[in-house]
């Protein structure tokens, strides 16, 4: 076990933390969403059975959702950021306090769905290919 001392972080500097880790987190999202698009364009090039294509577009409409909801949640961490960062000595309301501990959860959620649509679109290439 480690000993880990004792340190002194204001919540305002853990939620910028946080925050700067999840916009992280999105863009690496954005671009596995841009990969397995076009993957499945490419896919389509080489399968063209009305069955494939129905569900390419179900795909390709999952796609378009979860790149307009990481826009959403980028947008909503940046504004809190911009928020947390104009407080005058670090003081953060409940207001705020609710709002990141609602974003965290909506972060879990997208990042928990992302990998199962992800695995979703795998399995379902590899039954395909």
């Amino acid at each position: 076990m480690y000993y880990m001392p004792p340190v002194k972080i204001s919540k305002t500097e853990q939620f910028h933390h946080e925050n700067r880790t999840w916009i992280r987190l999105l863009e690496f999202f954005k671009q596995e969403n841009y990969f397995m698009k076009n993957r499945l364009s490419e896919v389509l090039d080489h399968h063209v059975d009305k069955g494939f294509l129905a569900l390419a577009e179900q795909f390709q409409n999952k796609f378009i959702l979860k790149d307009e909801y990481i826009d959403e949640l980028r947008h909503d961490i940046n504004k809190l950021d911009q928020i947390l960062s104009e407080i005058p000595g670090g003081w953060i309301s409940n207001s705020h306090m609710e709002t990141q501990i609602k974003l965290k959860s909506e972060m879990e959620y997208f990042e928990k769905d992302f990998n199962m649509l992800k695995s979703e679109f795998n399995e379902y290439l590899h039954s395909v290919e």
